[in-house]
């Protein structure tokens, strides 16, 4: 399996996955950790958090899958959200939470 196939199946088969700098416990630069609390914020128990400072095919392959330079990146539902500003944005307009609810990783309120 390409590093392609492999990124397509982990976004295809988790309801959130964030490739992230370090791990959610222990995040390794602020952006990923700005993620990680956004997603918490918003009720997410569930995330498939991909460690991009462990394997460095991953790291320039999501940078590829998804044609966006920087990390982290979320997806959701097996879509591209994008990185941690965008998440912010959505965040504050609600429409992080409304997809998240979406896609089944939280309930609905």
């Amino acid at each position: 399996m390409d590093i392609q196939d492999l990124i397509r199946e982990q976004v295809s088969s988790n309801a959130v996955v964030l490739y992230m700098k370090g791990t959610p416990q222990f995040p390794q630069c602020g952006f990923s950790a700005a993620a990680v609390q956004i997603l918490k914020r918003c009720g997410v128990s569930q995330v498939a958090a991909v460690n991009v400072l462990e394997n460095d095919a991953i790291r320039q392959g999501i940078k590829e899958f998804s044609n966006w330079p920087t990390i982290p990146q979320l997806y959701v539902g097996g879509e591209f959200v994008g990185g941690s500003d965008i998440m912010r944005e959505m965040f504050d307009s609600g429409e992080l939470l409304q997809m998240l609810q979406d896609a089944g990783a939280v309930a609905p309120q």
